[in-house]
Formats: structure tokens, C-alpha cells, sequence
């Protein structure tokens, strides 16, 4: 896995997990202050390794440490509209 891999896999996990957050504010109670979150993925080895490795340079000691572990990621949705119908017309 590269590092350019890594930061894009690191940054759409973060931002899931805003708003995994903001849709479901009693998880934030969970995380202390300062808490550094380590994002692990089912299935991706690599991944894993390489977010338990940057996090053990980072952490600070006394710092608490969240492992945020996640199944899987859905593909993202391009829209919401349903089933559009489109008609060409000649006029309003």
C-alpha cells in the first residue's frame, strides 16, 4: 500500500465517520478529549498494519487511543433521485 493509498483510504474513512458522528451524537460521548482514533478495516491487512504503525509513532503517553473498526465501506451514492424520467418537448 502506498502513502498516497493510505491518506485516501485515511481520509474517506475519517470523513465517514463524521458523519457516521453527526447522525449519531451519543458516539462522540464515547471518545475522550485528545483521543487519537485509529481507523482498523476488516479484511485489509495492510491497511491495518500501516494505521497501527503511524499511530504508535503519534501517540503521546497518557493519551487515550480509539480503534475505530470498520466491517466495510458501501460504495457511495452519486444521487438520490429516484427513477428520473426524462421527455424531450418541443415546448413548455
Amino acid at each position: 500500500m502506498t502513502n498516497k493509498e493510505f491518506f485516501e483510504r485515511t481520509l474517506e474513512l475519517s470523513t465517514e465517520f463524521d458523519r457516521y458522528v453527526l447522525s449519531h451524537p451519543e458516539t462522540a460521548e464515547k471518545i475522550p478529549q485528545d483521543a487519537l482514533i485509529v481507523f482498523l478495516l476488516e479484511n485489509d491487512s495492510a491497511f491495518n498494519k500501516k494505521s497501527l504503525e503511524i499511530a504508535h509513532k503519534q501517540c503521546e503517553t497518557g493519551h487515550p487511543v480509539v480503534k475505530v473498526k470498520v466491517q466495510k465501506l458501501l460504495p457511495p451514492f452519486e444521487t438520490r433521485l429516484v427513477n428520473p424520467q426524462l421527455e424531450l418537448a418541443a415546448n413548455i
